[in-house]
């Protein structure tokens, strides 16, 4: 009887048909083709994530070279704290973005809360803070309620929201003939011009709501339900985790941010009146998505979106330092860095995707 057959020495290996190589032999290296792609996703990533803050560094250290005046104590501050008004509704907005929505009424809603906030400081400090709290949170309530119930889009729900706050102010200030003044002397004008160790009061408040905003999205399950939500809604509904509740409580929470910063304005110009926030939405959802926030939702930080409204105001002030430049040119700079940005996020979702 035979024994095994041994197999000859230096014969080729067994090679299986189905692999068409060698078993045993190693597969085949990376392609060039995917490691260019791999690099790329990498950089866009980087990118996405980081470039407003690597833009925001290079531009102060270009414009402190060029405009001896940009970085000067009274101007870093300038910035700061007119940074601070629209960032404060910025941080609403980060939520909202992250949760798969979007809020379009924000600016009228802003106009509204800084009109409020001037004919209530009449009666004091109190009402003329809380006034636009409470109207403008409950417009944010009530769209909140209508899109999480109701399973309406955020885009018209919200795009409502933008006439009827915008109506409404007309109608308080008679067609924009009026303007509410803030008393001379009035503690609310403390609110926006006070300062503590030379840094203005409504820095101060940014960088507490910034820092509460921080911790609520990553350290509680209302953070986690908003991220889950932006992910994937369906999936967070068949986990269980209590959908309609959080988009209601995000709207309201926006819309109380939006009254906040109206209110801030109007402490700082020491008056209301209806041309505030005119477009201001489309710079509030520029600065969230500049600070590396998914416009689809389910991913984003809310420093980035601090950085994000810090790029945009130092944007508007080099264009007036230029000074033969006209303040649109703010637009045109801002719309195509967010047009570049919109265009790696939607690149990176494509490669992940294939």
């Amino acid at each position: 009887m035979s024994g095994p057959t041994m197999e000859r020495a230096g014969a080729a290996p067994d090679r299986d048909p189905a692999k068409g190589a060698s078993a045993g032999s190693p597969g085949p290296g990376p392609q060039p083709g995917s490691v260019r792609l791999g690099l790329g996703m990498r950089i866009a990533e980087l990118a996405q994530r980081q470039g407003a803050l690597v833009l925001l560094i290079v531009l102060c250290a270009v414009a402190s070279v060029v405009f001896p005046s940009f970085a000067t104590g009274a101007n870093l501050s300038s910035i700061a704290v007119q940074a601070s008004f629209m960032a404060v509704v910025a941080l609403g907005m980060t939520f909202v973005i992250l949760g798969g929505g979007i809020d379009l009424s924000v600016g009228s809603v802003f106009a509204l809360g800084g009109v409020l906030a001037a004919w209530a400081s009449q009666y004091g400090f109190v009402p003329a803070l809380l006034v636009p709290l409470a109207v403008c949170g409950f417009i944010g309530l009530v769209q909140g309620l209508i899109i999480a119930k109701g399973g309406l889009a955020p885009f018209i729900v919200t795009l409502a929201g933008l006439l009827f706050a915008r109506g409404l102010l007309l109608f308080i200030t008679d067609e924009g003939t009026t303007t509410y003044k803030v008393p001379e002397g009035s503690a609310f004008l403390q609110l926006a011009q006070g300062e503590l160790l030379g840094v203005g009061y409504s820095v101060w408040l940014l960088v507490v709501l910034f820092a509460i905003g921080a911790l609520v999205l990553h350290r509680t399950s209302y953070g986690t339900t908003v991220l889950a939500i932006g992910g994937q809604e369906d999936a967070a509904e068949l986990m269980g985790l209590p959908v309609v509740r959080t988009k209601v409580i995000t709207y309201l929470v926006n819309g109380l941010l939006a009254g906040l910063g109206g209110a801030l304005i109007a402490s700082y110009t020491s008056s209301g009146v209806t041309v505030l926030g005119v477009g201001m939405e489309l710079e509030v959802i520029s600065a969230v998505v500049l600070g590396g926030t998914l416009l689809t939702g389910g991913a984003g930080t809310i420093l980035g979106t601090l950085v994000g409204a810090l790029l945009l105001q130092v944007i508007k002030n080099v264009i007036n330092q230029v000074g033969s430049l006209n303040s649109n040119w703010q637009a045109v700079v801002s719309g195509t860095i967010l047009l570049m940005v919109v265009s790696i996020q939607s690149y990176l979702a494509r490669s992940r995707r294939g």
